[in-house]
């Protein structure tokens, strides 16, 4: 293993990569696996820079004093063969260092200024698509750069040094040469930037065993619920007749349900707002409605109801139901992927753009997918899924009635409904603060999120009704009200973290927020280290969890199949944690090293 040559703290000249310019950096830690240095420049930048792009101060400018008094005679005397013999010696060689001086530094000038352009470009770049740093991005736009940018660059210096160019040829010239290789250039950084390297969920393998994975597991879950005895023992559980998956009327009241919440969503209710900038600067306008398409769907359930619709034939069609919506899902997934091969590159999603066809496909190719003023996603994430979701309950309630023989619903049930339903209206009721999250600033729309939205949301996170209903548990009072409190606890801290969170966002200059501390970035944004914020690192995922296990205590302790949900949630808390630590911490460097030393615990006080 080669030595490394530069140690940590040494303040050296690191190159920028993309340019031939030198900056004065600090060493602040060496990669042994991948030989790269993690340097910091004086704006607080951080960068991965090869050994050879970086240089002693001492090595620096030595070669700078050499070559500022080596180059002059060189230049004047080639000069001078070159001119009339008639001029004064004198006058020919202060004339030509003038000039020279003079062009030297306009050189510098325009360098620099595309430096800044560059610089400027990329970041903003970056800051629009919600990406952090990338080392093997930044690699790969410093090779090619380097490439295109290094042969013009010597053909400069040899004509500059040997004056084979007359002077307004020579101006002219570098300037269209500075424009062209500016725009070249920040083309060049934006095409390598947008593609995807860090391949989440075991990259192309593994997302495509999760495309057949994930259903076969909502399959299992709700087979396992239909059996008198769901105990992890009895696998696998009886398999029904293919056949017997599959109703087209079933399909046609799927559909019917899709599109009644497609009409809802575009009605001209609500406020219409701006989302965070894109790539390319542009705003998307999103209609914020969902808690009135919650009360229209209320209103249409009542009016089933009224006229003795039997609304447990969710119950008694349930496995068939979910076989429609994984179908539908998997076909809006195929014209999701279809229709984003024609999409702009700007318009592509930043973790969606790996190149690879299961991969994009799996995690969703285009970012914001709009059919005119539709958005696919967006209308996905709220709509037909969560409050499919209370539907669900809701059947699932009447059909314990009916099994029963029930004049009122069991406490457990009651429970369940009224602690999930809370869930959904909060969501609905704070549409809005969606619009910063990761799935709608990050990730693109394909078969992760369709399938979520349309049959894990619905299907999975109505287990406790489900179970319930084959399976009455009967729990007291005392413990009922135990159970309350510890969902009040966990939504109140999702709630006011949240809270905290997204007004501290929009508007961090609001005096109600004046009691909040935060440690300043280079983004220009701020990470808060009091409220719940500085009480772990995901208070939001913590109540989250609170709440997920007081859903599935109504369902008593003789199987452990109520509390699927609680674990798979933590498990995909604990994986979006893992990705929003990798996130941050290359967005903003050694600022999130400080928060993390202010904030050690990340979802868990003491333990996690």
């Amino acid at each position: 293993m080669p030595n490394r040559r530069f140690a940590d703290g040494e303040v050296v000249m690191g190159r920028w990569p993309g340019s031939v310019l030198y900056y004065e950096v600090q060493v602040t830690s060496y990669n042994d696996v991948t030989h790269l240095y993690t340097v910091k420049y004086k704006d607080g930048t951080e960068l991965e820079l090869k050994e050879s792009d970086i240089r002693s101060q001492s090595s620096f400018k030595h070669r700078k004093s050499q070559s500022s008094s080596s180059s002059p005679s060189r230049r004047n005397t080639s000069r001078s063969r070159s001119k009339s013999p008639g001029r004064p010696a004198k006058g020919r060689r202060r004339s030509s260092s003038q000039s020279r001086e003079r062009k030297d530094d306009k050189k510098k000038t325009i360098q620099e200024d595309n430096l800044a352009v560059l610089r400027q470009s990329e970041n903003n770049t970056r800051r629009y698509n919600g990406e952090p740093d990338s080392t093997e991005r930044n690699d790969t736009s410093c090779i090619i750069l380097e490439q295109k940018l290094k042969p013009d660059l010597e053909i400069e210096r040899e004509l500059e040094q040997y004056g084979l160019r007359p002077r307004k040829e020579e101006k002219k010239k570098e300037e269209i040469y500075s424009e062209k290789k500016v725009f070249e250039t920040i083309k060049t950084i934006e095409k390598v930037s947008s593609k995807t390297k860090d391949l989440e969920f075991g990259g192309r393998i593994g997302t495509f065993a999760l495309i057949f994975f994930l259903p076969a597991t909502v399959f299992y879950l709700l087979l396992m619920c239909k059996q008198d005895d769901p105990s992890l023992m009895n696998f696998p559980p009886p398999l029904p007749a293919l056949e017997s998956l599959w109703d087209a009327r079933v399909f046609g009241v799927s559909l019917l349900w899709f599109f009644l919440q497609a009409l809802f969503y575009l009605l001209p209710v609500g406020k219409v707002v701006e989302g965070l900038p894109l790539s390319n600067g542009r705003k998307l306008q999103y209609r914020i409605n969902g808690f009135y398409a919650f009360i229209f769907t209320a209103a249409a359930i009542g009016i089933l109801l009224y006229f003795q619709y039997e609304l447990h034939y969710l119950y008694d069609h349930f496995m068939q139901f979910a076989v429609s919506a994984a179908a539908f899902s998997m076909g809006l997934s195929i014209y999701l992927y279809i229709r984003s091969l024609k999409a702009p590159e700007e318009e592509l999603a930043p973790g969606g753009n790996s190149g690879y066809l299961v991969y994009d496909f799996f995690t969703g190719h285009e970012l914001n997918p709009r059919i005119g003023s539709f958005d696919l996603k967006y209308f996905c994430e709220l709509r037909p899924g969560l409050i499919g979701w209370v539907v669900i309950n809701l059947a699932m309630l009447l059909a314990e009635m009916k099994i029963h023989n029930q004049s009122m619903p069991s406490l457990s049930m009651i429970l369940v409904n009224s602690f999930q339903l809370l869930y959904v209206v909060d969501a609905l009721w704070n549409e809005e603060a969606i619009l910063t999250t990761m799935d709608i600033t990050h990730d693109g729309f394909g078969f992760m999120l369709a399938f979520g939205d349309l049959v894990w949301v619905p299907f999975v996170y109505s287990l406790q009704a489900f179970y319930l209903v084959g399976h009455p548990t009967a729990i007291s009072w005392p413990v009922a009200a135990a159970i309350t409190i510890l969902n009040c606890v966990g939504y109140y801290i999702f709630r006011s973290a949240n809270s905290q969170k997204n007004n501290f966002r929009r508007n961090p200059a609001d005096p109600k927020l004046a009691y909040l501390k935060f440690i300043p970035t280079a983004t220009g944004k701020g990470l808060l280290v009091t409220g719940w914020w500085g009480f772990v690192r995901h208070p939001n995922y913590l109540g989250d969890i609170i709440m997920a296990l007081a859903w599935s205590l109504p369902c008593g302790f003789n199987h452990i199949l109520p509390y699927f949900y609680v674990i798979y949630f933590i498990c995909l808390l604990v994986h979006r944690e893992a990705r929003d630590e990798h996130h941050c911490k290359q967005k903003y460097g050694l600022a999130w090293e400080r928060y993390c030393q202010r904030v050690p615990y990340r979802i868990f006080p003491y333990i996690y």
